[in-house]
């Protein structure tokens, strides 16, 4: 990004939109760094209006301490070696030498120590992203500039150790310094003419590339769902049609590691959570045959569902959609024919189609970090790992049910379905999570950054509920949010969101009876807002309300109860 882009950019931003507020602390002169981390967030969240504080030149420390009392938020860290001693940098004339390497050595772990009390006080109200030291240390060692002596050595340990620190603290994140070192070389971030004269040590690319990635971590993208992938030259190497299902490969020894590489990591994004499927034009049979190989890496299990015939590769795209009852936008598809990438892509402009580089090495390593990183999440929840089994829990319901959505009262009463209630869950990730990426059983469709939602469930009188529900076919874990606050016997829903694998088992009724029963409210006012996509939340409202169409919509517990058809769910209440 130049300069004048990222002015574009800052200028861009509606002047009326809600506010995002970062601070922005470094030890340094913030100049361009600002203005390049300014503008990355706001293309990341062109619905706000970015607003950039910083802190005092050389009072790194100083910034973080008042950034706890400050109303941000999320808090951007630049961190280099002046920040903890001001003679590894060039603007302070302090000594080089022998003694001065034993000081560098005593003084670095209190220096992190002391940053790491104080980050850990301003994570507690929202997200902090530290960018470590990024500028090559001075030549102010002893040993030629080949070999790393004790002292420099012991100064680098001392922040690596710091930053696993970090990582395993609360609201915490880290750049990554191999991904920055691959965008921006190391003999090309110091502008020391800039750190003399301005006290700016970055050069505009550099400084881009910082900021650029401070911003993924302060405004992260929402991870994709899932992938569908071709088989035949991608899954493995070979066509299995022609030479059958014990010649076709994937090992190193037959040439075909990029294929073996590419099953490790869609083994690995299953077992995250990412839903995997296939879309090929083959023989179900041979397939199948394939699949059974003791050495297939990714397993049959990993997989659902199995999209395997001769028909266009759209119609089987649009199945898995359906079956995953998920949008196109979250979706990739993976192919080695440049044909069936553009087929799905006229049907499916929204699906992210890939070209597997099955014969450019040099594409393929950019390819699994791409893979990597649009599905990519800051933290794991229990229910990521049982996504997969869910879903087919679902079809197994459904078939079983017939139309599911019109079950009976006899079939829904044999589920043995119990629900467990938890009245205080703010502090739990996950369902801030769901609230971000639901969007058909969504209330209004409202979003929260990290600081936001903090401020939100503070708020007098305010309670977080979250959902998780089980039956005969298996656990979905937490599948709904509600964030609320009562006021004067009336019990106001901010949020409310469930996930469409919880959809047509009447979780929506109980947990409306629920809320009731719990806080003895005789009306809930819900913030109803309809969406471009959240059909199933208003046709709910519509089954019940008066008045579905006045917002916010209001529900008296007489008219509900009146209304609400019966519920066969075991209740559990945690706090």
């Amino acid at each position: 990004m130049k300069i004048s882009e990222a002015l574009q950019a800052i200028h861009a931003a509606p002047a009326d939109a809600p506010r995002f507020k970062v601070l922005l602390a470094c030890g340094f002169t913030p100049l361009h760094l600002q203005t390049f981390l300014a503008a990355h967030v706001q293309r990341a969240r062109q619905t706000r209006k970015v607003e950039l504080q910083t802190g005092l030149f050389g009072d790194l420390a100083g910034t973080l301490r008042r950034a706890i009392s400050e109303p941000v938020h999320a808090v951007a860290i630049a961190m280099e070696w002046t920040d903890l001693d001001p003679r590894l940098g060039y603007r302070s004339i302090g000594g080089w030498g022998p003694v001065q390497e034993a000081d560098f050595v005593a003084g670095i772990r209190p220096a992190l120590a002391d940053l790491e009390g104080i980050i850990g006080r301003v994570a507690a109200a929202r997200p902090v992203v530290i960018s470590l030291p990024t500028i090559p240390l001075p030549p102010a060692f002893y040993p030629i500039a080949a070999q790393a002596g004790h002292a420099q050595a012991s100064i680098v340990s001392a922040v690596h150790d710091f930053a696993a620190r970090m990582t395993a603290t609360a609201n915490v994140r880290l750049v990554n310094e191999q991904q920055l070192a691959i965008e921006s070389p190391l003999a090309s971030r110091l502008d020391l003419k800039s750190d003399l004269f301005t006290g700016f040590p970055y050069s505009l690319a550099h400084a881009s590339c910082v900021a650029a990635a401070l911003a993924k971590s302060i405004a992260p993208a929402v991870p994709k769902k899932g992938l569908i992938t071709d088989l035949d030259d991608t899954l493995w190497n070979g066509i299995v049609g022609d030479a059958g299902p014990d010649k076709v490969y994937w090992d190193l020894s037959s040439h075909s590691q990029l294929h073996g590489l590419y099953q490790q990591t869609l083994g690995a994004l299953a077992d995250q959570g990412v839903l995997v499927a296939v879309a090929s034009k083959n023989d179900p049979a041979l397939v199948d045959e394939t699949f059974a190989r003791p050495d297939m890496i990714l397993r049959k299990d990993q997989v659902f569902p199995l999209e395997v015939h001769w028909n266009a590769k759209s119609g089987s795209v649009g199945r898995v959609l359906k079956a995953w009852n998920i949008g196109a936008d979250a979706v990739v598809f993976v192919d080695d024919s440049p044909m069936e990438l553009a087929e799905v892509k006229q049907a499916f402009p929204d699906v992210e189609c890939v070209l597997f580089p099955k014969e450019d090495y040099s594409a393929f390593e950019g390819f699994l970090r791409r893979l990597r990183d649009v599905f990519g999440k800051s933290f794991l929840a229990a229910e990521d790992a049982r996504r997969l089994e869910s879903l087919r829990n679902a079809a197994a319901v459904q078939q079983q049910a017939g139309n599911f959505a019109d079950a009976s009262d006899a079939f829904l009463s044999s589920l043995g379905a119990a629900i467990a209630v938890q009245t205080n869950a703010a502090a739990d990730p996950r369902c801030l999570e769901l609230i971000n990426k639901t969007n058909q059983f969504n209330l209004n469709g409202r979003r929260y950054e990290e600081g936001e939602w903090r401020e939100a469930i503070r708020k007098p009188d305010g309670f977080v509920w979250s959902v998780a529900y089980r039956d005969k076919f298996g656990p979905l874990g937490t599948i709904a949010v509600i964030l609320g606050h009562r006021r004067n016997g009336t019990v106001l829903i901010d949020s409310w969101v469930m996930s469409c694998r919880a959809f047509a088992r009447r979780i929506e009724h109980q947990t409306l009876k629920s809320l009731f029963e719990e806080t003895r409210a005789e009306q809930i006012v819900l913030d109803f807002q309809a969406t471009a996509r959240n059909g199933p939340c208003a046709d709910f409202i519509a089954a019940l309300a008066d008045q579905p169409e006045k917002t916010p919509v209001t529900l008296t517990k007489e008219n509900f109860l009146s209304r609400c058809p019966p519920t066969f769910h075991e209740l559990e209440w945690k706090s």
